[in-house]
């Protein structure tokens, strides 16, 4: 019989600590720790100070919770003395059902663990669906981390054991997230579509207007339609765009002659992706609206304002030298002159329209008109540690960090290794490598600016040959264009010394400059009110990366919502990803978004 968080808040102390026996493995102080805290409103919020109280504990209770885990694979299996839960675990991701070669990989592997780290490797066989990894995904991931550093890898085990508390809990109080699993099987299946030379290695790649890009356009439009979106199309840039009307829509009446002058919330995100990417940068800010949209359509519900969900064709620049090609076009901002960029192939962007059957002569009037508009929301995981390091599953965004791009070269004197002495080089790469420690120095002593040299190249360099020329690259970033300007200025003040003082001459040029996108106040308090209604606690951010919220913002209010991402956070590499649970939470974050709007009884102008 599943339990309900009332029997939980209500219970003794003793009948509480019994209904959690075994969240925890073989670790009761950590729910006793807990409890004092009911009581929950959510089992968010149970989750939460569960984990809180690991976080708080000293290191020897943290090892000791660890080490009461059982090897994957190993001895307890063996000799079934395994707890019921860990059974349960081990067996629905084959472990109980090894190969000899696979069971003697995993002996080798937890040994060699063992002997590095002095504990157990704990791992979620379970994994981000709750529905079991595999046998080669439990020992690819075994053979990464042993790897690790020990301080990480700690972590990363603590980590690992919340997830497992999470499935466990799930099953205790009947609390299984369909509808995260049912987004997170629409993820699945838009993988599926990845450009050539890319899908053959099992990587996903899909970029602008390729036929991987066509069919994801495609296969987002039906699902648009089969959610109930009164309107859907492909519109001249290629974005996807659906529309679910308001309360006073009428399906006897034609689009755009409703009694009543629409307002539509504005949301989504982007469905193109980096070169061997993840599977959620973008499209969970796609798939998560159109989900809320599905459950209104089945409940036959209408809001005061509509809802349009824009699939956004292209973010990421992989093809063309151009960026937000998408949400740019909604905003004005479309370049007519991108047009002839050329791809590496010699393609040309108005050719690969063509062959797509777009019209790029028609991309003007796709822009909108702010005035229809309440403001513009996006979902989006976060692509970084910091949620995942704190035991958050949902992040309220501050701002997105304004950016400046560089392109530079220091250029010095090229001359034997052996000959020159080293007070007579002029050492063009060891300047830059003294920039790079100032840039590291610098961006730190304002807490939340990044700075980062991404490209560094000698060309012509050689093993014996003191660098003459050295090329480098400068992305810098900070919440505010104040803060962003004065770390630019900084760093070029110190190229300039470095240079002046080792005898060198450089040159910079500015490739990009991107204002920074405070959230919208009204709007950012909305989604604080949605996450506290989770009940977790409101944590506030800064987001580094940037997104199309950012070319919205210049014509209408805008916020986002950030979700977890598993494996430290990483991001545009095929370990990104999250859980079916953190993607149920940001459902609810957003019908919990939609209710206030509809209490509320927004003007245009919130």
């Amino acid at each position: 019989m599943s339990l309900s968080l009332t029997q939980l808040n209500t219970a003794t102390a003793a009948q509480a600590l019994d209904m959690l026996d075994g969240v925890y493995e073989h670790s009761p102080w950590i729910a006793e720790k807990a409890l004092a805290q009911r009581p929950f409103a959510s089992l968010a919020a149970l989750k939460y100070a569960l984990s809180t109280a690991v976080t708080q504990a000293n290191r020897e209770a943290q090892l000791g919770l660890i080490r009461a885990h059982p090897e994957l694979a190993g001895k307890a299996m063996v000799d079934n003395s395994l707890t019921a839960e860990s059974s349960t675990e081990q067996s629905k991701a084959g472990l109980t059902h090894c190969t000899p070669q696979e069971f003697a990989t995993l002996q080798k592997l937890n040994a060699d663990y063992n002997a590095k780290f002095g504990w157990p490797f704990i791992l979620a066989v379970r994994g981000p669906r709750g529905t079991g990894l595999s046998k080669q995904q439990i020992i690819a991931t075994f053979e990464r981390r042993l790897h690790g550093h020990p301080d990480f890898e700690l972590q990363e085990c603590l980590r690992q054991i919340h997830r497992i508390a999470e499935i466990r809990l799930a099953d205790k109080f009947a609390a299984q997230p369909e509808l995260g699993n049912a987004l997170w099987d629409w993820h699945e299946a838009l993988a599926q579509h990845s450009d050539p030379g890319f899908k053959e290695q099992g990587q996903l790649t899909v970029t602008y207007l390729t036929d991987a890009h066509r069919a994801c356009a495609a296969q987002i439009a039906q699902q648009m339609r089969d959610c109930g979106f009164d309107l859907v199309e492909i519109d001249a840039v290629g974005n996807v765009v659906g529309r679910y009307e308001n309360n006073s829509y009428s399906r006897d009446i034609p689009l755009g002659q409703s009694p009543k002058t629409p307002l539509y919330l504005l949301t989504g995100s982007h469905y193109d992706t980096v070169r061997n990417g993840g599977k959620y940068d973008g499209r969970l800010g796609i798939y998560a609206p159109m989900m809320c949209v599905r459950q209104l359509h089945r409940a036959g519900q209408r809001l005061p304002f509509g809802i349009e969900v824009v699939a956004f064709a292209e973010e990421e620049g992989q093809r063309y030298r151009a960026t937000f090609l998408g949400s740019g076009a909604l905003t004005g901002e479309f370049n007519s002159a991108w047009l002839e960029q050329r791809d590496a192939d010699g393609i040309s962007m108005r050719e690969a329209m063509h062959s797509a059957g777009l019209q790029p002569e028609r991309i003007a009037s796709i822009q909108r008109d702010p005035a229809q508009y309440l403001g513009f929301v996006e979902i989006h995981i976060e692509q970084g540690p910091v949620l995942n390091e704190l035991n958050l599953p949902l992040g309220v965004v501050t701002s997105i960090n304004g950016s400046v791009r560089l392109q530079c070269e220091v250029i010095g004197m090229a001359s034997h290794a052996g000959t020159t002495p080293m007070n007579r080089r002029r050492d063009a790469a060891a300047a830059v490598a003294e920039l790079s420690l100032y840039l590291e120095q610098r961006a730190a002593q304002d807490g939340n600016s990044v700075a980062t040299i991404g490209l560094l190249n000698v060309p012509g360099g050689s093993i014996n040959v003191v660098p003459g020329r050295c090329l480098f690259s400068l992305d810098m970033r900070a919440p505010t264009d104040a803060q962003r300007d004065a770390l630019v200025n900084d760093v070029l003040a110190q190229l300039e010394g470095i240079c002046d003082k080792r005898g060198l001459r450089y040159s910079t040029e500015e490739t990009l400059r991107a204002a920074a996108a405070p959230s919208h106040s009204a709007w950012q308090a909305r989604w604080e009110k949605a996450v506290a209604h989770c009940g977790l606690p409101v944590y506030r951010m800064p987001s580094g990366a940037g997104h199309d919220a950012m070319k919205l913002h210049t014509v209408m209010p805008q916020a986002m919502l950030f979700v977890r991402g598993e494996n430290s956070g990483i991001s545009h590499n095929p370990l990104e990803s999250t859980t079916s649970d953190d993607m149920q939470l940001c459902l609810q974050a957003f019908d919990h978004l939609l209710s206030q709007l509809q209490q509320e009884h927004l003007s245009p102008t919130p």
